[in-house]
């Protein structure tokens, strides 16, 4: 089931981080979450199922400065390794494109990083309709 996160999910979140390659703890993720959900144009969404979360997307409404509608931009998507396939990835990704509509945004956009274990993610994502169209460029401040 789909539902939007809540701080009692930090600690499974914790572990979703670590699969996506982003080595957190759980305090440092209950910090981060409580900061996100104060904002309005953050939305996090979880896959629970027995008590136990899944998969989850996270992603932000924002303003275009080479548009006139708004996007979303996901920020953190991951369904937990063992639980691929089972069509938890499509769902979650449905409810953000859905959220998407309801605050009227135009797009919604992605980033993936160009690594070899990150190929059967983008195709997974070109069969949700994403067209790899742009290239990403990142500095650390």
């Amino acid at each position: 089931m789909i539902r939007d996160m809540q701080q009692e999910d930090a600690a499974e979140l914790t572990g979703l981080m670590g699969e996506l390659g982003y080595a957190t703890n759980v305090d440092q993720m209950t910090d981060r979450m409580k900061k996100i959900q104060l904002r309005e144009e953050y939305k996090t969404f979880v896959w629970e199922e027995d008590d136990r979360i899944h998969g989850m997307i996270g992603m932000t409404h924002s303003l275009a400065y080479h548009d006139d509608r708004s996007h979303i931009r996901v920020i953190a998507f991951i369904v937990r390794e063992g639980e691929r396939g089972r069509g938890i990835g499509k769902q979650l990704m449905q409810t953000a494109e859905n959220w998407g509509a309801e605050q009227g945004a135009g797009t919604i956009q992605l980033n993936s990083g160009n690594r070899e274990e990150r190929k059967r993610a983008h195709e997974i994502y070109r069969y949700y309709g994403f067209q790899g169209t742009a290239t990403g460029f990142y500095k650390k401040l």
